[in-house]
């Protein structure tokens, strides 16, 4: 069978790091002209048929279509999450491969970002597919090589400094270690093909490698039940003590805003601007695909969280309190709400996006792993993002320069924040 028909659908996530390239490029701009910089030089996948450009019109339902009947849809493939990343400096393209019975076999959201210094493009760019590429059966070989090799020549067409993926390939379930853990074979054997053509785990992660999924299949007595008991009795003390919950709307976007600014200072990490958000929260709200839920005493609101959903799966991807009526445990309500509206919806999975990368108590993550667990839910472990550096200098020196610039972007993050609690 031929996957030959990689095909332009029409015009990401970019993470943590992501939003650093104009600030990158001031510490590259000498390797712009150089000689000494790597060519697009690596090797390739090799492709059952040259990339064919045979363009199709499509819409948003067009291709949240497509995407939603290849395993492992994901809500950082749908349109939405492309004409988000567009705003802030993406171009996102959509590509499908087709078999020979013309039924999608791989699809792809693909972001590309041009470098910049001070105002000027440059002729490099980068190349990311967020929790992509889709793929029908990741055992096929054929149908693997000619993504590969495709994407590969896409990269070479924009002249990328390297393409970044981080399909949700899973390692296995549980924690590693004495205890169980259900570990994917098949795993190891694409990693080894990745390996061989030369991709390299990405130092710098975009998405969360780990992650907690809760079943939502079984009824609402048996989703209290496999909480654990102090889990429960928080739901319910919430409740005693009058935590209300209602459903938002984009009126509560600037709210919910300066909750998560706020949460951003207590608990140590560095947040985009308003606009950022504003702009993503609000285009998922409109069009069906998110759903904000506010947690009140007194109609005052004081936590709130926005969750996602895409097919048969629901995401807590954004969560924010006060620091008032903390001790009414308000987000244990909110968390079990949203299982309810989300399995009432027709989910049934309920992803907590993120754990931690290693499970030891020293881990930053650790106290947020464990509220999650006590919400009975599964640790699921990914292979996590990989890079195939198309030029080699130029990967070496953006992938050093990361550190210092993510430092500079947390001083100035964490001052912005700042000035948006003390402004509200």
């Amino acid at each position: 069978m031929v996957y030959g028909g990689c095909i332009d659908l029409s015009a990401a996530s970019g993470g943590r790091f992501f939003g650093l390239l104009n600030l990158w490029t001031g510490f590259t701009n000498h390797c712009f002209t150089s000689s000494t910089c790597d060519g697009l030089k690596e090797p390739q996948w090799k492709s059952n048929q040259a990339l064919q450009n045979d363009m199709r019109t499509s819409t948003k339902d067009q291709w949240d279509k497509i995407i939603s009947s290849l395993p492992g849809k994901h809500i950082l493939q749908s349109w939405n999450w492309g004409e988000v990343k567009r705003f802030s400096g993406w171009e996102p393209i959509h590509k499908t491969w087709w078999d020979d019975n013309e039924k999608v076999s791989a699809a792809a959201l693909i972001l590309i970002r041009t470098i910049s210094f001070k105002g000027i493009m440059t002729p490099l760019c980068i190349m990311y597919l967020p929790r992509g590429p889709l793929l029908h059966d990741w055992k096929d070989d054929a149908l693997v090589s000619q993504v590969f090799a495709d994407l590969q020549n896409l990269g070479r067409k924009h002249k990328v400094i390297f393409i970044k993926i981080d399909p949700e390939i899973e390692l296995g379930r549980g924690i590693p270690g004495p205890g169980g853990a259900l570990v994917n074979p098949f795993s190891d054997l694409l990693i080894e093909e990745l390996s061989d053509a030369h991709w390299v785990p990405s130092a710098e992660q975009v998405q969360f490698r780990n992650t907690m999924l809760i079943d939502l299949r079984p009824d609402q007595d048996q989703l209290l039940a496999n909480m654990k008991q102090k889990t429960r009795y928080n739901i319910r003390l919430a409740q005693k003590r009058g935590v209300k919950i209602r459903a938002g709307s984009t009126d509560d976007l600037d709210l919910l805003f300066r909750m998560y600014a706020e949460t951003s200072v207590r608990d140590g990490f560095t947040i985009r601007n308003a606009d950022y958000y504003l702009s993503l929260w609000g285009t998922f709200i409109n069009t069906g695909l998110a759903e904000p839920l506010l947690a009140e005493v007194n109609g005052k609101p004081i936590a709130g969280v926005i969750i996602f959903h895409f097919g048969d799966r629901a995401w807590y991807m954004y969560g924010m309190s006060s620091e008032t009526h903390r001790e009414k445990m308000p987000n244990y309500l909110l968390q079990w709400e949203a299982m309810v509206r989300a399995k009432s919806a027709g989910c049934s999975v309920y992803d907590l996006w993120g754990a931690p990368d290693e499970f030891v108590e020293t881990d930053g993550m650790w106290g947020v792993y464990r509220f999650k667990a006590g919400l009975g839910a599964e640790v699921v472990r990914f292979i996590g993002a990989w890079d195939l550096p198309l030029n080699k200098f130029m990967y070496r020196l953006y992938s050093q320069s990361i550190p210092r610039l993510l430092d500079i972007m947390r001083r100035r993050g964490e001052a912005e924040t700042q000035g948006v609690i003390q402004a509200g």
